[in-house]
């Protein structure tokens, strides 16, 4: 009767590592599938760039500088090969449209301007599509990692290779500038 009990507990133990390691996969996959809703949000707003910037230079009064930037953030952004190359071209490229948004105080025509408002508004819906995708994809990175650092769960990690994943994380300097509210005076 005593070798029943032995083989129940090693079936048990083993039931258990089963469900670590099949837990570790879907995180993983989950992650995986995470980042790839947020590539595709950042896809649709790198392909709506050019056409925000015909429309911007059909004014004659435009701010070639601040184009300049968009451009090159949005060039950085499609050549980027890992998370934090992306959420650096992200930062720059979110910087650069507030300012051409914010210039476009400045030019009447350009504000009314029934495509520009379009494209801003399809931005607008884009940039919280991708807020919404980045925390969900945090959120899953957080609970991986934090199952991977977890005693008995690390074992079986590092048995296998599951290595921590890095955060999609906008750069807080940059951020804060374009997030900071104007201050009002009474």
């Amino acid at each position: 009767m005593g070798s029943g009990y032995i083989v129940a507990g090693l079936l048990g133990i083993g039931g258990y590592l089963v469900a670590i390691y099949n837990k570790l996969v879907s995180l993983h996959t989950g992650i995986d599938a995470a980042w790839s809703d947020i590539e595709v949000q950042l896809k649709r707003r790198y392909n709506l760039i050019p056409a925000l910037i015909e429309v911007v230079k059909s004014y004659k009064a435009y701010e070639s500088e601040t184009l300049e930037k968009i451009v090159q953030a949005r060039q950085k952004g499609m050549e980027a090969s890992s998370i934090e190359e992306q959420a650096q071209a992200s930062t720059l490229l979110g910087s650069s449209l507030g300012r051409l948004f914010a210039l476009s105080e400045a030019y009447p025509e350009l504000k009314a301007d029934s495509h520009f408002l379009k494209l801003q508004s399809e931005l607008s819906n884009l940039e919280e599509a991708i807020q919404n995708a980045r925390r969900y994809y945090n959120a899953i990175v957080r609970d991986y990692n934090a199952k991977i650092a977890s005693f008995p769960d690390m074992i079986i990690a590092n048995k296998f290779h599951f290595d921590g994943r890095d955060y999609f994380e906008l750069d807080d300097g940059e951020s804060a500038e374009v997030k900071q509210m104007p201050k009002v005076e009474i």
